[in-house]
Parts: structure tokens; C-alpha cells; sequence
């Protein structure tokens, strides 16, 4: 990936972020609270993963919300949204409060 590019989907990432990824503000504490409690963990992909049963319908819409807009900026930016996941988690991962589980590329999971 070119550094222009890079440069430019990280500002795009924390703008984004600053906006209110998670949507209103509502759903944005309770992921916080799901995050905190263990129910809900990041991936390194930049999408949230149920980690017990009852979050899974708040992580399907914090996951619909997040694909948009990967999507858009994948489109806008002319690279993958694999990439854009990517460097929107390193934001998440900044953002996300302490007791929040991280899955690793390797398959473990640390906690913040």
C-alpha cells in the first residue's frame, strides 16, 4: 500500500471513529458495556465477535454498521475492505476500554 494511502485511511479511520463508528450513542455504550463485561470482543479484522450468545444481536449490527463502511472507503480509496478493517481495528483496539478482548491474527485472544 502506498503511504499517501496508508496516511489517508488512518486519518479516515479516527475521523470516522470520532464520529461515532458504533452508530448512536446508545448502541455505542452498550458495546462498550458488552466489551467491559466479556461478552463481546474485536477481531484484527476490524469487526466485533459475540462471546457469549445473548451480544450477538447487537455485534450483527455493530458488524452491518462497520461493512458499510469499510465498504465505502475500500471503494473510495481503491483497496481492499480487508485493508480498511485493518486500520480501522488499530483505532477500535485505541478506543476500546480496559477489559476488552482482542483476537490476535494468530488466533489468541489478549485483554486490554
Amino acid at each position: 500500500m502506498k503511504r499517501r494511502t496508508f496516511f489517508r485511511l488512518t486519518f479516515l479511520a479516527v475521523a470516522t471513529l470520532a464520529l461515532g463508528l458504533s452508530g448512536p450513542p446508545a448502541l455505542a455504550q452498550s458495546l462498550d458495556q458488552l466489551r467491559a463485561s466479556g461478552a463481546v470482543g474485536e477481531r484484527f479484522d476490524g469487526y466485533a465477535q459475540a462471546l457469549q450468545s445473548s451480544a450477538g444481536g447487537t455485534v450483527d449490527q455493530v458488524n452491518a454498521k462497520r461493512r458499510q463502511i469499510y465498504a465505502d472507503r475500500a471503494a473510495s480509496e481503491g483497496v481492499s475492505t480487508d485493508q480498511i478493517g485493518r486500520v480501522y481495528a488499530k483505532q477500535i483496539f485505541a478506543k476500546a476500554p480496559p477489559g476488552t478482548k482482542f483476537l490476535q491474527q494468530n488466533g489468541a485472544w489478549i485483554t486490554k
